[in-house]
């Protein structure tokens, strides 16, 4: 009898000894397609995460969704993950704080390093393991710090690292660099675009909803009420465009004018899994039941409760499939699929029971 997967299993699949693989064809890793720090990152905050969801390590999805029974990862094995993947995200960081997002199957780095998305996610996963891995926490809190000096152009970068800052004042609500750095992604955030709009931007495009996460994040930690009510707001506004018939309909990967009719493919589990992010946080800041309840909706979608049908969940392996399409879905369960289906998932546990 083929033993139950668990909440990392596909994970753990696509893991050797120097990080995590980013592509699969279908459940099978792609070595030659390399590694990316926007993969590792995500899977060490999913990391991190886990053992701060539910007690005894990586929340039970059945409990969560009433689907299948998963068996509970092994602590030790997750811990030794985060070492790979806190190890990869450390090597890829210069001495003046950039990032190389790019890595061969050779374990050489490609690219240059930028202060792109892979800067922002880097420091998100080490504010993360900062504040919630006791034995990563001295050597994420000084990459941490290394990082935090930079500001990137590019409004989700800093978000992503906004996101970082707001894990290390958790635990340090005194650390200037960290209040800084979300001080000046919460600015970031409200001074694009024009003041009548709702929205920062001309269009949607990806990770939408870390925008307005990163606003209730700051609104929090630094008390600040007007940020608070507009990520609020801007979180309110971008789920409601996003839902159809009792369930979502995602922003497509090529984004979406606002008046753009639903349904659009190809959609990604990214939206899903940042919608969620920021849905969690607004129950957290506000204990509204409407927001457990659309983090339900971004775990379901993923179940099947979706514009075609079709779950991308696949219960044999663990692993999430890489897009919902008008006739079904891409079978490919690559390493960022993989990773929104997780954390997804642990919010939705750790809100169960919190909704209507």
């Amino acid at each position: 009898m083929t033993p139950a997967a668990s909440l990392f299993s596909h994970v753990t699949a696509m893991t050797d000894d120097v990080g995590l693989f980013e592509h699969a064809r279908f459940d099978v890793p792609s070595p030659e397609h390399g590694y990316c720090v926007d993969d590792v990152a995500r899977a060490l905050v999913a990391i991190c995460r886990a053992g701060t969801t539910t007690p005894g390590g990586a929340p039970d999805l059945a409990a969560a969704l009433e689907v299948a029974d998963l068996s509970v990862d092994d602590p030790a094995a997750l811990g030794q993950l985060a070492r790979v993947y806190l190890a990869f995200v450390a090597a890829a960081q210069t001495d003046d704080g950039a990032v190389v997002n790019r890595r061969g199957s050779d374990g050489s780095h490609r690219g240059p390093a930028t202060l792109d998305d892979c800067w922002g996610r880097s420091l998100w996963a080490l504010g993360t393991a900062a504040a919630r891995a006791t034995d990563l926490s001295e050597q994420a809190t000084a990459l941490f710090a290394r990082g935090a000096v930079r500001r990137s152009p590019w409004l989700r970068a800093m978000a992503f690292a906004g996101l970082g800052a707001a894990e290390i004042l958790r635990i340090d609500p005194g650390r200037t660099d960290a209040r800084a750095l979300l001080a000046d992604a919460a600015g970031a955030v409200m001074s694009a675009g024009r003041r009548d709009r709702w929205w920062p931007e001309e269009r949607l495009t990806y990770a939408n909803a870390a925008l307005p996460d990163v606003l209730m994040a700051a609104g929090d930690c630094l008390h600040r009420d007007d940020l608070t009510r507009r990520g609020l707001s801007m979180l309110d506004r971008l789920l409601r465009l996003q839902l159809r018939d009792g369930h979502l309909s995602l922003v497509p990967v090529a984004g979406g004018a606002f008046s753009e009719k639903l349904p659009a493919f190809n959609q990604q589990p990214i939206e899903a899994a940042t919608l969620a992010d920021a849905c969690a946080r607004a129950f957290d800041l506000t204990a509204e039941a409407r927001w457990a309840d659309a983090v339900d909706l971004c775990a379901r979608w993923f179940l099947g409760v979706n514009d075609a049908g079709v779950a991308l969940y696949d219960a044999a392996t663990g692993g999430c499939c890489d897009g919902l399409e008008p006739d079904g879905r891409n079978e490919n369960q690559g390493a960022e699929s993989t990773l929104a289906l997780i954390t997804t998932i642990q919010h939705a546990s750790r809100l169960t029971g919190s909704g209507r």
